[in-house]
């Protein structure tokens, strides 16, 4: 009650307020159009134009409210195509990993238009297309794929990437990750399909180039890594030692190569092989000796002693080793080789017959016959030849003989 008499009063103030500004405040308004003029008092003229701003207002508000049945028809139209296409890619997604390749490309293809992932429906279709062996189907998808979705050249070129490897197109599929790569230099599964495709062409200097920078990113396994990159080492000194001229690509494949693997000993007898082939004897004798001080092989032993340097040198050099391995009966034979490039024969006999007391070997019972052969007591040089080949026979495999048929 108190409410509704303080709004008459307040009514009855501003009533009172509006009647002496009309009274105080005359005017008028003239609006002319042509020859015909409207004339009317400012107050009035100001109640018109109130009254028409008002009606204009809620002629809008209806107008909009007639609209808006329209576009949430249309809104909920396209959230129901949305959804409709969710549930499908979810179903082709489940059927592509279940292996039930037909159902999941016509599911995700059907849903690729509505869903606000197409990316994600053309890149699963085209492995499911791949997978079916309908290739083709699945490099249209993948155009498809890049098409539908602005900035995505990385994800399409990974998985075209993919798909190449297991076609076995390995260089096309090398060609499209050297792009990629230039593109996102540090992109892990990039990097981890460069190391795939450069096994699969055997380019061993892009596989060697590549260790480094997998194993700063954490991308393969220390034991991996030492094994792929002593076979691309190996690889490479190979097939650079096949040219004699080539000597300084090997040398400069050592020169780069870890430090842990110069103490590999096949890269080490590769190495020494090499220089030998590049006429670099000298170099190869400075290897193998520093080697042997650091770890002694008997693969290294024998290729010292077959080497044609400075005979009174090496053998100096081999009898400090022997001091150190009086029974070795591979150093033993090297030194039996050195004592006859320096024309020592007694001690190249004495040597060959220490290192056949060790442990019988054809081949020592081949250099001794040989060297009795020489120096002319036949009947000894006849004994180790039949010695050798008894010896020799004893590691061949066991096959049928002439001499078991007639039997």
């Amino acid at each position: 009650m108190r409410k509704l008499i303080l709004l008459i009063v307040l009514g009855l103030a501003v009533g009172a307020l509006f009647g002496q500004l009309m009274q105080t405040l005359p005017g008028y308004w003239l609006v002319r159009v042509g020859d015909t003029s409207v004339q009317t008092s400012f107050w009035f003229g100001l109640v018109l134009l109130l009254g028409a701003f008002l009606v204009l207002h809620f002629a809008l508000r209806l107008l909009m409210r007639m609209r808006r049945p329209v576009s949430r028809l249309k809104l909920w139209s396209s959230r129901n195509r949305n959804r409709n296409a969710m549930r499908r890619t979810v179903r082709g997604l489940v059927a592509l990993a279940e292996g039930r390749w037909k159902r999941a490309e016509k599911s995700l293809v059907k849903a690729a238009d509505d869903s606000s992932t197409p990316l994600v429906n053309y890149l699963s279709a085209a492995l499911a297309a791949h997978y079916q062996g309908r290739y083709e189907q699945a490099d249209t998808l993948l155009k498809r794929a890049h098409l539908s979705t602005e900035g995505a050249d990385t994800a399409v070129g990974m998985v075209q990437a993919q798909l190449m490897l297991d076609r076995q197109h390995y260089e096309e599929a090398l060609a499209t990750l050297t792009r990629l790569d230039k593109q996102l230099p540090d992109h892990p599964q990039i990097l981890k399909l460069l190391k795939q495709a450069y096994l699969s062409v055997s380019d061993w200097d892009g596989l060697r180039r590549l260790m480094p920078r997998l194993a700063r990113h954490q991308l393969i396994a220390e034991d991996e890594r030492q094994e792929l990159e002593q076979r691309a080492y190996r690889e490479l000194i190979v097939q650079a030692s096949r040219n004699p001229d080539d000597i300084e690509r090997v040398r400069n494949l050592w020169a780069d190569m870890p430090d842990h693997l110069r103490s590999n000993i096949e890269l080490v007898g590769l190495y020494a092989e090499a220089l030998v082939r590049g006429g670099e004897e000298g170099i190869a004798e400075r290897l193998l000796r520093h080697s042997l001080k650091d770890h002694w092989d008997a693969r290294l032993v024998l290729r010292y002693g077959l080497l044609n340097v400075d005979a009174s040198r090496q053998l100096a050099y081999a009898e400090k080793w022997l001091q150190e391995r009086p029974n070795d009966p591979d150093l033993l034979l090297t030194l039996g080789r050195l004592s006859l490039r320096n024309a020592y024969w007694g001690k190249a006999q004495e040597y060959f017959e220490s290192s056949q007391r060790q442990r019988p070997s054809g081949v020592v019972c081949a250099e001794l016959a040989r060297l009795f052969a020489n120096l002319g007591e036949h009947n000894k040089s006849q004994l180790y030849y039949r010695q050798s080949v008894e010896l020799l026979d004893r590691s061949l495999p066991a096959l049928p003989q002439p001499s078991d048929v007639n039997r």
